[in-house]
């Protein structure tokens, strides 16, 4: 908790920064503060990472003055940070007074080595790592220090969805102050107590993460009556999804419920989950992609040693319309199952059924081998000029548009381009193509949380099945109807629960496995509650059960509409639950009216719950 009156530790007063003639930073005065954990969000490009290298010293303003208080210990951590060549893991993190072994003692210590996953790794040196592995090397580093303030740029990348779990709750219960840039928003609304947006040169600040941030974001733009209004709306469709979400996707009530409540009665679900299925069916058929008794391995390495084995007697039928969230740690093969569906991967003894309509759209992690003097509109266009999205049909221009690409900007050489915006371009690219199926691995690695609203604005209303990799549990929750994990031991878990499952059987398999080990999993540790996946359709699936015999195919077909019906029914239920509560505020004042609301609201509860143990008796017959 932060004290009454707190210590200024870092001051910024009226501080400029441009490179070119592009001002990044244009009389910025602010300050962090002792006990303060501030989120820092914004455009790429738009001087988030400057203003924090400007806070922790490692970049001079062009004007203005940082002081920091005397004696305070800063620890910075950005995305262009150097290890020292030759050096060991054991050296960055821990010294290199290896041989009195005083961090072997040390629980904190122990407790971050294994928490950003480099607890095995402190013999080898930094030279040897990938880029990912030395990003988290230089994080860890930081985390071991007392420091009075933690600068981080990004730490969220190349972790996976444990590790952001891990690293949010460290940071919490870290006393010092923190102000990182992230585009998680799960991660910024569980650290932040304080956002400062970063756009046009200038700061905005806001109390509170990522929930708040939206809500003054939403409320802010409907106030002033701004021009802006895509903007505006897709802020407003966002709070919408966050307050009908589970209460679990944020730890406090904290902005002001009956004005959020006012702002978002007009707006509709995310997405109408129906109608896209259905007409998903009528682009796709009945067959999309099928993987069945499926063996899947790593390549031989190169020495010839032997692949590992990822997932063995696999049966996973993707469904149209279909909509999965596919989550594991690191390693875990996740990207190999994603290339196994396209086609790519080897699945002998077992054999791989596609679709006769199926038109695969991929979204890897390396990026497109584009023409670099090619200008970023004709690299669209060559795909086509114009594409039908739900019910509106839209150009090549305005889909780039949607995803980042300024009308100026459309016109720069894919030569020019950085990382991130080829990523972006690729994206623009695969959508562009009018896929019936999507295959998303990280797609949101390199996005701000802009861009990351508006992709999330397309999929709601793009028709067909889709397998999503990601780390971002926003994005899994948002965009997906179902969730899927590989926990290591050769078979695909079904999720029920989404992602507060996944960590939950993570901490039983970690507390099973000595040592708590995180590479064990991955050598074969077995949840015991894990759902086998060769008896059962990808659609849905109950909780864990012991293996029931299995279904004839009829059987089976008749299960799978029991379930659908079910879910259609639950849905209506819920629905008809919404507006009865509405109903029952509207008669706070006629008693004989709040006596009928009440006795149907009470029906529509006891209906609702008979109807989701019917459901889960269902998914049980289907494992």
């Amino acid at each position: 908790m932060s004290p009454a009156n707190p210590t200024a530790l870092i001051n910024a007063d009226r501080i400029s920064k441009s490179y070119g003639i592009k001002p990044l930073l244009d009389e910025v005065s602010l300050g962090v503060h002792e006990g303060q954990r501030i989120g820092v969000v914004g455009l790429n490009g738009g001087g988030k990472t400057t203003l924090l290298e400007i806070l922790g010293g490692v970049t001079e303003p062009d004007a203005g003055r940082i002081s920091q208080t005397g004696g305070i210990h800063v620890a910075v951590v950005t995305q262009r940070g150097e290890l020292p060549a030759g050096a060991t893991v054991s050296d960055v993190v821990v010294g290199d007074d290896v041989e009195v072994h005083e961090w072997a003692g040390d629980a904190r210590v122990r407790g971050v080595l294994a928490g950003i996953g480099i607890d095995g790794l402190l013999d080898r040196r930094v030279d040897e790592l990938s880029g990912g592995q030395r990003r988290r090397v230089a994080l860890a580093a930081a985390l071991v220090t007392d420091s009075d303030v933690l600068i981080l740029d990004e730490p969220t990348n190349h972790l996976d969805v444990e590790g952001v779990q891990w690293l949010a709750e460290h940071l919490v219960s870290r006393r010092g102050a923190l102000v990182v840039v992230t585009h998680d928003r799960w991660f910024l609304d569980t650290v932040a107590t304080r956002t400062w947006e970063v756009h046009d040169g200038q700061v905005d600040e806001y109390e509170g993460g990522y929930n708040d941030w939206i809500f003054a974001r939403a409320e802010r733009a409907r106030q002033a009556d701004v021009a802006e209004e895509r903007r505006q709306n897709l802020a407003r469709k966002e709070l919408a999804w966050l307050r009908r979400g589970p209460q679990a996707r944020t730890s406090k009530p904290r902005y002001r419920v009956e004005a959020a409540e006012k702002l978002i009665a007009d707006v509709p679900p995310p997405r109408d989950s129906v109608a896209l299925s259905a007409f998903a069916r009528r682009r796709l058929g009945r067959v999309v992609i099928e993987l069945e008794d499926a063996h899947i391995e790593t390549p031989p390495s190169d020495d010839g040693a032997p692949g590992r084995v990822l997932l063995d007697d696999l049966t996973w039928r993707l469904a149209p319309g279909e909509r999965v969230g596919l989550v594991g740690v690191n390693g875990s093969g996740k990207t190999t199952l994603l290339r196994a569906l396209a086609g790519e991967v080897d699945v002998e003894p077992g054999r791989r059924v596609e679709g006769l309509t199926v038109s695969i759209g991929w979204l890897k992690q390396e990026l497109d081998d584009l023409d670099p003097n090619q200008r970023v509109l004709d690299a669209v266009e060559s795909v086509a000029t114009r594409i039908t999205l739900g019910d509106k049909e839209i150009s090549a221009s305005q889909l780039a548009e949607r995803l980042g690409f300024s009308p100026a900007r459309q016109r720069t050489p894919v030569g020019d381009l950085s990382g991130g915006e080829r990523r972006r371009l690729q994206l623009t690219r695969i959508l562009m193509g009018e896929p019936n199926v999507l295959l998303l691995d990280e797609p949101t690695n390199d996005l701000d949380i802009d861009t990351l609203q508006q992709l999330e604005d397309l999929l709601d209303n793009w028709a067909g099945t889709m397998v999503v990799i990601s780390h971002d549990r926003y994005l899994i929750e948002r965009v997906a109807d179902s969730t899927w994990a590989l926990f290591g031991d050769g078979k695909l878990t079904n999720l029920p629960g989404g992602i507060e499952q996944y960590l939950q059987r993570r901490k039983e398999i970690a507390a099973s496995s000595s040592g708590d080990n995180r590479s064990a999993v991955l050598s074969g540790v077995a949840d015991k509650a894990t759902v086998s996946t060769g008896e059962k359709s990808a659609v849905t699936a109950g909780t864990s059960q012991p293996a029931a015999p299995s279904l004839s195919a009829s059987e089976h077909r008749e299960a799978r509409k029991a379930m659908n019906r079910l879910e259609r029914r639950i849905a209506q239920l819920d629905e008809r639950e919404a507006k009865l509560h509405v109903e029952l505020a509207d008669a706070a004042s006629d008693p004989g009216r709040l006596v009928t609301l009440g006795a149907e609201l009470r029906g529509v509860v006891d209906e609702k719950e008979t109807a989701e143990m019917e459901w889960l008796e269902v998914a049980e017959q289907l494992e």
